[in-house]
């Protein structure tokens, strides 16, 4: 008997219409004979059923279920597309466990404290993960200019806390500008993280469970036409993606085994993509997504392909493993 499958996207940040072409893509490339699935549209106002017809049906929130023609519509499986809030800050994720129905993506703490920055970096010190010097601020708190540039130096990148596809986020190299930066990453979130700039080569690696085991897929070398890999490097075409990345042997065995590490220390599942910068031989992380994107184009895909994966295995294989 065929999966009902909600493939929910959208969600509540700025990331909603990237969010919605990967639900369509994962829509596209569901195995139609294994699994009915069913677009659910999720934005602040209202969450909804969208059928092909471009027709809306309302989602019972009691218990995640839609209503068609009369006939009251269950789900055996969640796969997340939403990237950003609700879907990958462990809004979600909680909600579902809640309810009791399988989702593709991380359990609900460990969504949250990985979309968070600063705790990701914080809680994995201890064990000994390389990453770049940080300096935090929260909005309200007085601005020390010259505090920030002595401990994390110039150039450096100011980042909104929680939020993804480089929104919020500027590369500076005079102390003169960062109050704009600031300015600006205040706009997507109440924290922000202020990161010593690192000068290397930068990759980005996925790790999924596939098949039952933890899979690291080939490495991804980004080098933006801008002045780092920032929301027009990602989206529009401003940037060259080399699928494997140009790396030395070392430094792909060191990268897969960070990536592997960071991966099984967190205790994460389903699809994850790090982000890591070389200095020397050694990968310095960047951060984690959780509910990556997943169009044709997106990172992880492009990383399946080469490791021999098709977007039906990928997707196929998200839902196997959240009903194990």
């Amino acid at each position: 008997m065929k999966k009902n499958i909600a493939i929910i996207m959208g969600g509540y940040s700025s990331e909603h219409n990237i969010s919605i072409k990967s639900g369509n893509v994962v829509y596209k490339y569901l195995d139609a004979k294994k699994y009915n699935s069913y677009r659910i549209i999720i934005t602040k106002e209202k969450w909804f059923y969208l059928d092909n017809e471009n027709h809306k049906y309302p989602v019972e929130k009691s218990d995640f279920t839609i209503r068609i023609n009369g006939e009251k519509i269950q789900f055996d499986c969640v796969f997340n597309a939403i990237h950003g809030t609700p879907g990958e800050d462990g809004l979600m994720q909680a909600y579902f466990e809640l309810l009791g129905i399988p989702q593709t993506s991380c359990n609900h703490y460990e969504a949250a404290l990985t979309f968070n920055k600063r705790d990701l970096l914080s809680a994995l010190k201890p064990y000994g993960i390389p990453c770049a010097t940080s300096y935090y601020l929260n909005k309200g708190q007085v601005v020390d200019e010259n505090a920030i540039v002595d401990k994390v130096g110039l150039p450096c990148f100011v980042k909104a806390n929680r939020a993804g596809s480089s929104y919020g986020v500027s590369k500076v190299h005079k102390k003169e500008d960062l109050s704009n930066a600031i300015e600006s990453a205040f706009k997507e979130d109440t924290q922000i993280i202020i990161e010593s700039f690192l000068n290397g080569t930068e990759v980005s690696v996925g790790v999924i469970t596939y098949q039952n085991k933890i899979t690291v897929l080939p490495a991804t070398e980004i080098i933006s036409e801008n002045d780092f890999f920032d929301f027009e490097a990602k989206y529009m075409g401003k940037s060259q993606e080399i699928t494997p990345a140009r790396i030395s042997e070392k430094q792909e065995s060191n990268v897969k085994e960070l990536a592997e590490d960071i991966y099984k220390t967190l205790g994460l599942k389903g699809y994850t993509r790090s982000e890591f910068i070389f200095i020397g031989d050694e990968p310095h992380l960047l951060e984690i997504n959780t509910t990556p994107g997943l169009t044709e184009e997106s990172l992880l895909p492009q990383q399946a392909k080469t490791a021999g994966i098709s977007l039906e295995e990928l997707f196929d294989s998200a839902i196997v493993e959240a009903l194990r």
